[in-house]
């Protein structure tokens, strides 16, 4: 049954995403699996299991795998960011989206609406940072978040005021659990922009063009 379950997940990997309302991406084209070296192979077999399954045959996988010594770092790095932080989900997702928002990553912004949703999110929240607005009656710790995001983003320095409202809520720890996220992301979002994926599909509003 293991072995079923690895064959599928391989296949899954590099099979070729269907995207809608785009053009079908062509960069970083799918390997097979007698394609790959033996390092490249190593790495896949050991992505090949859960809870990193959800993610076969997605971007930015099929990215990663063309550097085997750079994609391992990344993917564990990639499992602490996601599931062992100090961070529960509903903050961990909603950096994730704001960093989407900042790169207008499509195919990042659909994946993990979502889970934001799901974590408990406010759809509310979402459409205004969806609109590139400060969104209104954030939680403590989500305003918190935010406002640490935008600093970085936007003014490229953090406040004392910003940094120990952060630092009061989530700690010294928390606060570099919430910048490694952003900075994972960042390069998630740089993948998936240069492999130009798009959402797979309209389940999720896209992403708006914001005025510059």
């Amino acid at each position: 049954m293991k072995k079923l379950l690895a064959a599928a997940c391989m296949a899954a990997l590099f099979a070729m995403p269907q995207v809608s309302r785009a053009e079908d991406i062509t960069r970083f084209a799918p390997l097979k699996p007698d394609e790959l070296s033996p390092a490249q192979k190593a790495w896949a077999d050991m992505i090949a299991v859960p809870p990193r399954n959800a993610k076969f045959g997605a971007p930015p996988y099929r990215a990663y795998i063309r550097n085997p010594e750079l994609a391992p770092r990344l993917s564990a790095l990639s499992d602490y960011l996601r599931w062992n932080t100090t961070l529960p989900a509903r903050l961990s997702e909603f950096a994730i989206l704001i960093t989407a928002r900042q790169w207008t990553a499509q195919y990042e912004w659909f994946a993990h609406y979502p889970l934001a949703l799901k974590a408990g999110l406010d759809p509310k929240i979402l459409g205004d940072v969806a609109a590139g607005r400060r969104p209104e009656n954030m939680r403590e710790d989500e305003a918190a978040l935010y406002d640490l995001a935008a600093a970085l983003y936007r003014d490229k320095k953090v406040s004392d005021t910003v940094y120990k409202a952060a630092v009061d809520r989530f700690g010294e720890r928390g606060v570099m659990d919430i910048i490694g996220i952003i900075g994972y992301y960042d390069l998630v979002s740089m993948t998936l922009i240069t492999m130009q994926a798009g959402a797979p599909n309209d389940s999720v509003p896209p992403l708006p063009a914001l005025s510059k």
